[in-house]
């Protein structure tokens, strides 16, 4: 299925040759490029440029993508019947979405249904141009806010902002105990654990560099609330550095082995470089009603 993309040259993207605009400011990788310039499939104004002319401020970029440029065209996922996702942003390229914890982010299996990839394709199929390609998950105990791409072009184009660390994403959560110091970081590597192939844990096996970022945010004598920023997006990277800090989540059904309700890590705020606009965009996300409300006061009050 061929997909078509219209754009302006926005205030600050002039002055620039098609390449440059298409590559380093817009970030479309130089596949893209490469079909789009063989293809004669970007067009300037209606005519086609080639590579070195210069663009302007107003100039309409037309992209047509016939399928074969991404690594993933068709999204494959079975839409729900009655979709009811819990939408915080959307736009043409993109949509955050509130993810209830307990449900999984994608299906593991062929044909599984349920997931929250399956409820954005229920929601999209009548939209034209438009279908659910992930860009990133989160643990099916944890809720918050989820990037789901509306085609495959800027998927790429997300996937290398959270590269380069220009899309952060923050958390809240509950953890046992109290903090010595009240904000600082988590830079202990993780790696697998043998023992249980589910898990994760620090100077594990294959261990990768990890970066968190915690703030308390208050106690009530004998939790916490703490506000996380990841620096790196590792496998369960909030869960492992809290447990081996020796505050582990409330709740959490892997690194607690005191727990007796819902795990208590919620992504609380995305903040989005924008494809193609490069406008930043940040999102907040409602605290859900199981975290405990003298807590959630003192987040509200912060």
């Amino acid at each position: 299925m061929p997909w078509q993309l219209n754009e302006i040259v926005r205030t600050g993207q002039g002055g620039q040759t098609v390449r440059e605009l298409l590559e380093h400011t817009w970030l479309l990788p130089h596949r893209f490029v490469h079909y789009l310039r063989t293809r004669q499939n970007v067009l300037v104004n209606g005519q086609y440029y080639s590579m070195n002319q210069m663009v302007k401020v107003g100039d309409r970029i037309q992209l047509t993508f016939l399928g074969d440029e991404f690594r993933t065209a068709t999204s494959n996922y079975r839409p729900s019947p009655n979709p009811h996702p819990k939408i915080l942003y959307e736009n043409r390229d993109l949509l955050v979405v509130n993810k209830p914890a307990g449900q999984k982010t994608h299906p593991n299996q062929t044909g599984e249904t349920g997931t929250l990839m399956n409820e954005v394709a229920g929601y999209l199929q009548n939209q034209p141009q438009a279908a659910a390609y992930m860009v990133h998950r989160i643990d099916q105990a944890t809720s918050g806010a989820v990037i789901v791409a509306k085609n495959p072009v800027v998927v790429p184009i997300l996937d290398r902002q959270i590269s380069a660390g220009k899309i952060h994403r923050s958390y809240l959560a509950v953890v046992e105990g109290l903090f010595k110091q009240s904000e600082g970081q988590f830079t202990w590597p993780i790696g697998r654990d043998l023992t249980d192939k589910r898990k994760r844990q620090v100077n594990g096996a294959n261990p990768q560099t990890a970066l968190t970022h915690y703030r308390v945010v208050g106690t009530n004598g004998q939790q916490s609330l703490v506000d996380l920023t990841l620096g790196t997006g590792r496998t369960h990277q909030l869960r492992v550095h809290l447990a081996y800090s020796g505050h582990p989540i409330v709740g959490d059904p892997l690194y607690n082995p005191v727990q007796s309700q819902p795990m208590l890590l919620h992504g609380i705020a995305q903040k989005i470089v924008l494809p193609f606009s490069n406008q930043v965009c940040e999102i907040q996300v409602p605290i859900p009603t199981a975290f405990p409300p003298d807590l959630v006061k003192l987040w509200q009050s912060s």
